[in-house]
């Protein structure tokens, strides 16, 4: 059964694509959620003078999804994650996780878009990003085990009790001054 995509559907095609499917996924699925329609040769020509009018638009989608492809251009990512004795991670590092990662550098993906095999190992691994059907970006992703000696961590600058007294009282001397202010706001409103 030969459909036409209305949106794009992932691991089948992308929108104003005619795909072949399986009679029940097209009827079943496709059609009834608005995903596609059945490719009748009107329905071909409807697509193909929309295709002509929409070239342009099509043009600039894909000229941004190149752009945005550009930002990503030497980025790698390392995801920490809990690691057995053995090296095989607990549980796995998914897209979710890359999508999370990319947002940590200011590079916002939606996660649907992110392809990465199931990886269950430390060590260094990819993932492709699909911005556009003709464009995808791959990044490469380290995992390294989550464990970091105790050492390697900054120690925590201790606070003198003096100190600390003296930021205490500074609080609760900020906090009685606004309660005074509240206090004062609220009289007129009561007389």
């Amino acid at each position: 059964m030969e459909i036409i995509l209305k949106e794009d559907v992932i691991g089948l095609g992308y929108k104003h694509d005619i795909v072949n499917v399986k009679p029940g996924y097209g009827r079943n699925y496709l059609i009834p959620q608005g995903k596609g329609v059945i490719a009748s040769e009107s329905a071909k020509k409807m697509l193909a003078e929309e295709l002509k009018q929409k070239a342009k638009k099509l043009e600039k989608i894909k000229a941004d999804a190149e752009a945005v492809a550009a930002k990503f251009e030497g980025v790698a990512l390392t995801i920490p994650a809990k690691v057995s004795n053995s090296g095989t991670i607990y549980g796995s590092v998914n897209n979710i996780m890359v999508a999370q990662e990319l947002a940590k550098l200011g590079l916002e993906v939606d996660r649907k878009l992110i392809t990465i095999k199931d990886v269950k190992t430390v060590g260094e691994h990819s993932a492709t990003i699909r911005l556009h059907k003709e464009v995808s970006v791959t990044i490469p992703v380290t995992v390294v085990a989550e464990d970091a000696p105790v050492e390697d961590a900054p120690a925590a600058e201790e606070v003198p009790a003096e100190a600390a007294a003296v930021v205490d009282e500074e609080i609760a001397q900020e906090l009685a001054d606004e309660q005074e202010v509240l206090e004062a706001l609220d009289a007129p409103a009561e007389a």
